[in-house]
């Protein structure tokens, strides 16, 4: 798979969420969608990322846009880490890692000397026609909500 830039179609997907149901990029035409994946639910930087998400929730609708949360963990464990934090954010289950691999976030990570293969934390704002409008890869927390909102916002 060719690696996503802005401009690029974004990938379609349907995947199992939060409460039960689905969410897929196509029932989601004509808005502006963020979809930002991280490596697993309830961890440090995954919960603050999350967090930041959610408190600028109201920001993110009232400019038009869906935030996406999607890790591989199940949806129990989604249910449980939005009961736990208090979350408003959607978060998809997508345990087969397909939608992983379309956006190339599924890499070899080194983590002390160890290399495994997990989610590459990264976020891609697509716009309500389907197209890749910007894309952070290896995203660090601090300020990366904020700093998708104005993106949003632009």
């Amino acid at each position: 798979m060719s690696e996503i830039t802005a401009g690029s179609p974004a990938p379609d997907f349907t995947l199992p969420r939060d409460g039960g149901g689905t969410v897929s990029l196509a029932e989601l035409k004509g808005k502006q969608v963020v979809l930002y994946f991280y490596p697993r639910d309830d961890t440090p930087g995954c919960t603050k990322e999350a967090i930041a998400f959610t408190g600028l929730g109201a920001e993110f609708e009232a400019a038009g846009a869906v935030v996406i949360g999607v890790s591989k963990d199940t949806v129990a464990k989604h249910d449980k880490f939005i009961a736990k934090h208090e979350l408003g954010v959607i978060l998809a289950s997508d345990a087969e890692g397909t939608t992983c691999e379309d956006y190339g976030v599924w890499v070899e990570k080194n983590m002390y000397g160890k290399t495994s293969m997990g989610i590459e934390r990264a976020t891609f704002l697509i716009g309500p026609d389907g197209t890749v409008q910007q894309v952070w890869r290896k995203v660090k927390v601090p300020g990366h909500a904020e700093a998708v909102l104005e993106a949003v916002k632009g």
